[in-house]
């Protein structure tokens, strides 16, 4: 299914990798590399039972979707209602199959993901950063903050914002994490914003990811 899906109309560019291996290489990804200290005494937010997404959602469901745009490099998120604006560097696989992250050691940097379509185009662009790191809260430690309509704005190179508006916010065991769910394409073009989250132990950090849904609303 993610096959056919990833390939249609693909450009000769890049290879994009089907979403049921990421899904999972995503997963143990984000999960390894937590570098959360444990030694705030308030630790980030969790999403709220009430934010969760809407998982009968379908194509009809967003008639007002502005068309996709094609591919461009993502240089820039903002996310004013947690007060995130940080720069963003393409992550790719590691040598091991994992996402690689950003540098630990800088905390206001997110990593789009080159593996998955770029910010407003058709299919289920994905962002990725750190909660914090051994100094404190890095960017996306409010993320379990957010709530639906909140908007996410991703400057592109073309010169265009793909703006998304929040639809659902939720925490996901990193050992019962719906891929399928999460990165599934509803054929118009969406946003997932990922870190860790969940529990948090020093023996083996945080125990979920927080994902953060969003569809692209409009282009400016």
């Amino acid at each position: 299914m993610y096959l056919s899906e990833l390939e249609e109309e693909e450009e000769p560019r890049r290879k994009r990798a089907p979403w049921g291996v990421i899904a999972l290489v995503l997963l143990t990804g984000l999960a390894l590399i937590r570098n959360g200290s444990g030694e705030f005494n308030v630790g980030p937010p969790q999403p709220a039972s009430a934010a969760a997404a809407d998982s009968r959602s379908t194509p009809s469901t967003f008639a007002n979707t502005p068309p996709a745009l094609p591919y461009a490099l993502p240089d820039w998120i903002r996310i004013p209602a947690i007060q995130v604006d940080a720069p963003i560097t393409p992550v790719g696989l590691d040598a091991a199959g994992w996402v690689d992250a950003p540098p630990a050691e800088d905390p206001n940097l997110a990593g789009w993901f080159t593996g998955a379509v770029s910010p407003g185009e058709k299919g289920t662009a994905v962002v990725v950063g750190h909660v914090d790191n051994q100094l404190g809260p890095a960017v996306f430690y409010g993320l379990g903050a957010l709530k639906r309509g909140n908007r996410v704005d991703v400057v592109r190179q073309d010169g265009k914002t793909a703006v998304f508006e929040v639809y659902g916010v939720e925490v996901f065991a990193k050992d019962n994490f719906p891929g399928d769910r999460v990165y599934g394409s509803k054929g118009v073009p969406e946003l997932r914003v990922i870190t860790c989250g969940g529990g948090f132990s020093k023996q083996n950090g945080y125990d979920g990811n927080v994902v953060a849904f969003a569809r692209l609303v409009e282009v400016r």
